[in-house]
């Protein structure tokens, strides 16, 4: 029972994280109940699909080339970006294909419904001899290469994938040290859940999917990366 209690929380926490709106519950109303049992199950199934992850990509966590994990946009696959790309490249590296062509078979065996974001990100280092404008330009050039890659190559539909990038903006260490500036150069995959929002009047309305990184980003930093 308590376990139930706290996945619900859970839920209601992550409706209000991943669509970026206001939900206000009405004492026992129909629709809201069914929206936390909905998101319940998304909860459980991704869930799921991350233990089948660390089974599938076992090696790749121990060399600390993949880490998974359970944020608020969804179930976060980051890929060491030195293992995909050379410095201040963007083309994907032969090593790199290996771990891509596993994920985009997870994606097309086990999870062939939901959306999927590529978030590229980079250290905090400046451009200086690849050519580009600023990280933002490099890191939204590498989500690219993974989304086309994903879409040309291994037949994931368009229709699922978008990209974005960070650039240097949105570090997971400090980028002081060599090990932390390593870490904050990343691609992220992101499988995201599928929420359907509620009108103004509680009706359901058609199921829509989270834009990656969140509904309301400003549009300058769509055109990032690194």
């Amino acid at each position: 029972m308590k376990g139930g209690f706290l996945k619900s929380v859970f839920a209601i926490f992550c409706v209000l994280a991943l669509t970026g709106c206001t939900f206000v519950f009405q004492g026992g109303r129909r629709s809201d109940v069914e929206k936390i049992e909905e998101l319940s199950q998304q909860i459980d199934e991704l869930t799921e699909a991350k233990r089948l992850l660390e089974e599938k990509f076992s090696k790749e966590i121990d060399d600390k080339q993949i880490k998974l994990q359970m944020q608020e946009k969804g179930l976060v696959i980051t890929v060491v970006g030195d293992l995909l790309f050379d410095s201040g490249k963007a083309k994907i590296r032969r090593d790199g294909y290996a771990v891509l062509n596993k994920v985009a078979d997870f994606l097309k065996d086990n999870v062939p419904e939901l959306n999927v974001g590529i978030e590229g990100h980079t250290d905090n280092q400046p451009i200086k001899h690849s050519g580009w404008k600023s990280n933002w330009e490099l890191s939204t050039a590498r989500a690219l290469a993974v989304l086309h890659y994903m879409a040309n190559e291994e037949g994931i539909s368009p229709n699922r994938l978008s990209a974005i990038g960070y650039g240097e903006y949105r570090p997971v260490a400090s980028n002081d040290t060599s090990e932390g500036r390593l870490a904050n150069r990343r691609v992220e995959i992101v499988i995201m859940p599928k929420l359907t929002k509620l009108t103004n009047t509680g009706a359901a309305a058609p199921a829509q999917t989270t834009n990656v990184a969140g509904m309301d980003e400003p549009q300058e930093s769509q055109e990032n990366l690194k």
